[in-house]
């Protein structure tokens, strides 16, 4: 029974490992040639170390020869010196490669991440994503140089020992590897607990990456309440479970050297007896004797890596098994190979019978019909959770609604290339994102290719050009991690300078004011309303009060539109925006 799964899992081993070398070796190709070129030069001159052992004996020791004497001194060094030379290549060509692997591994990884819509980053967790770009890089980087040096460096070596072996004597050949299915047993029983404990250790990793993300991006508030033993004791779990993980893989892996060593320790008694009494009773010399030892014990550590070559691969079979996860995960909306370019005229969008639901199962908008006419303000309205943000995720394309469409201009977003869809949108947001960097990067963002001066002018509609001039190094200052040298309102107007210098038609606003001072929001207002003109304009707000100048107004309440109107027509309904009105304005003059 337990065979089965061994044999399986070997298996599967073998295929990702092999994908992993086909994807690999025409890039490295030439570069792993030399690497082994210069393996078998080690090998050779490891093997002729062993070989030399004959003539030392009998002709220098036995038959005293002295010119013997000095060309085996002579050759012994120049085969040291060349093995030396040769070791530092091939040392120098595999960690190139390597470290070539693991920068082209994390490239692809985070390709494919990129290429993910946003449901996939709900789904998993930052902490596991980080821990497998690291990870699963460097795991397909040992897979690689593992199998290089195990078949360039160590079997060379092995079968170049075993040569000189047979050749002095084939009996006691067989006497030294009788050992060898006891040790092909045994490490095949403990692939199975390496492959699972590696697994287990990824997932601590990502458990412990997890927690320091957490402390580091909510450190005020873990100093406000105290949190600081908690987030100890979270930390220390998460450490103490990658120590007890990673001492039970070095004890599984471990057991090998001992197993070799006695296996070793039998193999040279039997092999010292055997030859002992071969040189004594049938007249063999001790020069075959000796090269036969010396090349049995030169065996012992190419040997060792060789067995023990199983258990190493399976642990980097878990890492390169992941990392193929997640690099042919299909995007969750995939793009149709017949998608256009969207040509946006009027801007105009439309959501027409749309019914949609994070979970298919429980949906958050039903039949919703709704229409953002072209270069006007259309405001959404409503309490938390009525699905005014999921509206937003769907003109963005970020989801797709189980049925209706989503339209810009009379054309589906589902028949449109998502890039061309991105180019016509911006999006200003409440909780704004600045990238690491500098203001003026940040600000770059919108689009690129803008020279400095268009930079300059959107920040001034933005009326963010100010206070940034005012900063040390003006436009070159650097924001800090998300933006956390700036305040809050100077962050809102770096993005709003961003989406002037995008100059998109379609803009969509979230909540753009609800964090700020009054002063701020006067502010931002004006440039906001700059930003809006001659633009259509999805906005949602809390605050009525901004939504008032609104060409459009729908309230949403439990995921359905129950008002449609402007401002005044609507307070006029005695509904549910004139209660969300009163409310809020309530007790004021």
């Amino acid at each position: 029974m337990s065979n089965k799964p061994t044999l399986s899992a070997l298996k599967s081993d073998f295929s990702v490992l092999k994908r992993l070398v086909a994807e690999n070796i025409r890039v490295f190709l030439p570069r792993y040639a030399l690497a082994i070129f210069f393996m078998a030069i080690v090998a050779g001159a490891t093997g002729f170390s062993a070989w030399i052992m004959r003539d030392l004996i009998n002709k220098v020791f036995i038959d005293r020869d002295p010119a013997m004497m000095i060309l085996i001194c002579v050759s012994v060094a120049v085969i040291y010196i060349v093995k030396g030379f040769a070791s530092y290549g091939q040392e120098v060509i595999l960690a190139r490669i390597g470290n070539a692997i693991v920068a082209s591994t994390q490239r692809k990884i985070f390709d494919a991440i990129l290429a993910q819509d946003v449901p996939f980053f709900q789904k998993n967790q930052s902490s596991d994503l980080v821990t497998r770009i690291t990870y699963n890089a460097q795991a397909a980087s040992s897979a690689l140089n593992l199998i290089a040096t195990s078949m360039g460096r160590d079997l060379l070596t092995v079968l170049g020992l075993l040569f000189v072996m047979v050749t002095q004597d084939i009996v006691l050949t067989g006497i030294a590897l009788i050992g060898l299915p006891v040790l092909f047993s045994v490490v095949t029983h403990l692939l199975r607990k390496v492959r699972t404990l590696f697994g287990s250790e990824v997932r601590s990793v990502a458990a412990t990456v997890s927690t320091i993300q957490e402390t580091i991006h909510g450190i005020r508030v873990i100093k406000a309440f105290r949190l600081e033993d908690p987030m100890r004791q979270r930390m220390a779990s998460s450490v103490g479970a990658v120590e007890r993980l990673a001492n039970k893989m070095v004890g599984v892996q471990a057991v090998t050297v001992p197993l070799i060593d006695a296996l070793g320790g039998v193999a040279v008694s039997s092999v010292i007896f055997y030859g002992g009494w071969r040189v004594i009773h049938s007249g063999a010399t001790p020069g075959e004797f000796f090269a036969f030892i010396t090349a049995l014990l030169m065996m012992t550590e190419p040997a060792r890596r060789l067995a023990r070559l199983h258990l190493s691969l399976a642990a980097s079979a878990v890492g390169v098994r992941m990392l193929y996860e997640l690099v042919d995960l299909p995007p969750s909306t995939p793009e149709r190979d017949d998608a256009i370019a969207l040509d946006v005229r009027k801007g105009e969008v439309q959501l027409a019978s749309v019914i949609f639901g994070y979970d298919p199962e429980a949906p958050v908008l039903h039949d919703v019909d709704l229409v953002a006419k072209g270069g006007e303000i259309t405001a959404l309205v409503g309490l938390s959770g009525s699905g005014k943000s999921s509206i937003f995720n769907l003109v963005m394309r970020f989801w797709s609604p189980q049925t209706g469409k989503v339209l810009i201009d009379g054309t589906s977003l589902a028949d449109v290339t998502a890039s061309s869809l991105y180019d016509q949108i911006s999006l200003v947001g409440q909780d704004v994102f600045l990238f690491e960097g500098t203001i003026a990067e940040n600000i770059l963002r919108g689009r690129p290719e803008a020279t400095e001066a268009e930079m300059v002018e959107a920040a001034r509609q933005a009326a963010a050009h100010d206070f940034i001039v005012a900063l040390p190094d003006g436009y070159r200052t650097r924001v800090g991690e998300f933006g956390s040298q700036l305040s809050g309102g100077q962050r809102q107007r770096v993005a709003i300078a961003r989406a002037f210098l995008r100059n998109a038609p379609i803009l969509l606003l979230d909540e753009p004011t609800s964090a700020l001072d009054a002063e701020s929001d006067a502010a931002i207002q004006d440039a906001l309303s700059r930003l809006m003109k001659g633009r259509t304009t999805l906005i949602i707000a809390h605050r009525l009060a901004t939504v008032a100048h609104a060409d459009s107004i729908y309230v949403l309440d439990q995921g359905r539109i129950v008002e449609h109107g402007a401002h005044k027509d609507l307070l006029t309904q005695n509904g549910v925006y004139s209660r969300l009105y009163d409310l809020q304005f309530a007790g004021t003059d």
